[in-house]
């Protein structure tokens, strides 16, 4: 069979991820400035940074639509089978729409990646790499439902430097932040159950809580699958990106693969500058 994996612009996964693996994108729309522009198409995260240092109130960010899903899966009909791979469905409107529009394409088959960012991307690079073992549309299904089951082993956590885009988008109150800025807290929040949750609270300069976080995360397990690792972020110095690249080298962990891949629009958006996370599969519990 012929198959096409295809996912939202909020899977962060490179440019070279992307071509490599032959991955189309349907971008988000961002809303900057009263203007709506197409996530990684005409708007970028380093718009966003500019436009709120500028003193822009915060861009937002709006699922793709019924219509757009609809003439997507239409120029895929060359097609056996194509496998869309959703944002999260608590996060976002997407997953819906795009089930409503592949009701009329027989051949596309939707997934609820029930993550965000590179956890979202975990579920399409593993889209990616297995399509070539299918050859009936019996296997597609069986296929689809094993990418269902592995949304539940991604382990998904970003820590945030700063809490001012959090406060400026009215998730966080500004005495919360304050304090948080006097204790030098920086809070890491993961995805569990397709919802976002802070689960804890780092203390120290910024460098030394992301290396505690690496830390933390990744030593002394025996539950992670020890082959992508993703490090994802929106603008770090060069010194705090080699400060977690070398916490991940002493974590002992031996990953075939680590990808060093820039927050998009999404992340961007809504946690700002310094958000910092390492995010991997965990073994399938017997």
């Amino acid at each position: 069979m012929k198959i096409l994996v295809s996912s939202d612009s909020t899977c962060d996964l490179s440019p070279a991820l992307l071509e490599q693996y032959q991955i189309r994108i349907t971008p988000l729309s961002v809303q900057k400035g009263g203007e709506s522009f197409r996530d990684g198409v005409d708007i970028d995260p380093a718009d966003i940074f500019a436009h709120v240092a500028a003193g822009g109130e915060l861009c937002s960010t709006a699922a793709v639509n019924v219509a757009d899903y609809a003439d997507f899966f239409a120029g895929c009909r060359e097609y056996d089978g194509v496998i869309h791979v959703c944002l999260g469905s608590d996060f976002s409107s997407c997953y819906q729409n795009a089930c409503i529009a592949a009701a009329d394409f027989p051949n596309v088959r939707v997934i609820d990646s029930k993550n965000l960012s590179t956890g979202h991307g975990h579920i399409v690079l593993a889209a990616a790499r297995g399509t070539e073992k299918i050859e009936t549309p019996e296997q597609l299904d069986a296929f689809c439902e094993e990418l269902r089951a592995l949304t539940a082993r991604v382990e998904a956590s970003f820590v945030m430097e700063k809490l001012a885009y959090m406060v400026k988008g009215g998730r966080c109150s500004s005495v919360a932040a304050l304090g948080a800025n006097l204790l030098k807290l920086k809070p890491c929040i993961e995805v569990i159950d397709g919802k976002m949750q802070v689960v804890k609270k780092y203390r120290g300069s910024y460098e030394k809580c992301i290396a505690d976080y690496v830390r933390e995360r990744l030593a002394g397990r025996d539950d992670i699958v020890e082959d992508t690792l993703f490090i994802t972020h929106t603008p770090v110095s060069d010194s705090a990106a080699e400060t977690v690249r070398v916490a991940v080298r002493e974590s002992g962990k031996q990953f075939a693969q680590i990808y060093d891949t820039d927050a998009g629009c999404t992340v961007s958006c809504h946690c700002g500058p310094g958000t910092l996370g390492v995010l991997f599969l965990r073994k399938e519990t017997k």
